[in-house]
């Protein structure tokens, strides 16, 4: 089995993390209304990492993406990029949401080149950095659509060409890929990885699907529901393969089933402790 238990909160020092996680915790509303969204949790990202968080719904992965992202702040703890404190978003975080999150007025290049004209690129500057980014992601020749004339898997391209155009040094990735179907999707995450392996970019992935992670991720982090903690973490191999047929192997199946049923046991348990 391709995947090793690893200590993610000693995954590496603060000095050489790329992004760190401090005891950190979310609580929505107060006294006997509050809501606790996420449980004390310390977490290491080096650079160059893919770390794919999975879990069930309502476990806290949004929200642990969120706090990275600067659109909400931890009620306790503090989370860390190259040893700053995240306290608001910045251009060296790129988010990739859901839905593609385009503006239907604006061509594909016109959004992918709104990132460093809000940044004080020229015009001109902006267009040639887009061009860019849409040659990367094979969107060149659509540069001048408008994203209602796309497919939802070349929304999402564009979406994430307009994450990249900035150079981030940290991608978020919020399931970007769940509403596609299922041939789409296979051909996006490939298409992720090789990018990844290209550029060699911080990644941090939340999603649903065990399958996804494992094609993806150097490390995965398992995660409890209600409320979100870590269940376990796991260094994996497979996201560094060349073999496109690496999600059929025994060891990726065997690995697969080991992270289903860590998952399955989460559940149980809550519901013996509801």
């Amino acid at each position: 089995m391709l995947i090793e238990p690893y200590a993610c909160g000693t995954h590496c020092s603060i000095e050489e993390a790329k992004l760190a996680f401090q005891n950190v915790s979310k609580i929505y509303g107060a006294g006997a209304d509050s809501v606790t969204a996420l449980t004390p949790m310390d977490l290491m990202v080096r650079k160059g990492d893919f770390l794919c968080i999975v879990g069930p719904s309502g476990c806290g992965k949004t929200t642990l993406l969120n706090l990275t992202a600067g659109f909400d702040q931890p009620t306790s703890g503090k989370i860390m990029i190259d040893g700053v404190e995240i306290s608001k978003p910045g251009a060296e975080r790129g988010v990739v949401f859901q839905q593609g999150a385009l503006f239907n007025w604006m061509t594909v290049l016109e959004n992918v080149a709104f990132g460093p004209r809000a940044t004080g690129h020229s015009a001109s500057v902006a267009r040639e950095m887009a061009m860019e980014t849409l040659q990367m992601v094979g969107l060149k020749d659509f540069a001048k659509k408008y994203p209602y004339q796309l497919s939802g898997g070349m929304q999402q391209r564009v979406g994430i060409a307009r994450a990249l155009t900035n150079d981030p040094e940290v991608l978020l990735m919020d399931e970007p890929f769940a509403a596609l179907d299922q041939q789409t999707r296979e051909v996006l995450l490939e298409e992720i990885r090789l990018l990844w392996k290209r550029t060699g970019k911080t990644i941090l992935w939340i999603t649903h699907s065990i399958e996804e992670a494992l094609f993806l991720a150097t490390h995965i982090v398992v995660m409890s529901p209600r409320p979100g903690r870590i269940r376990a973490a796991f260094q994996s191999g497979f996201g560094r393969s060349d073999d496109p047929l690496i999600s059929v192997t025994p060891e990726f199946v065997a690995a697969k089933r080991h992270i289903f049923e860590l998952l399955k046991s989460s559940q149980k348990d809550e519901v013996q402790i509801q």
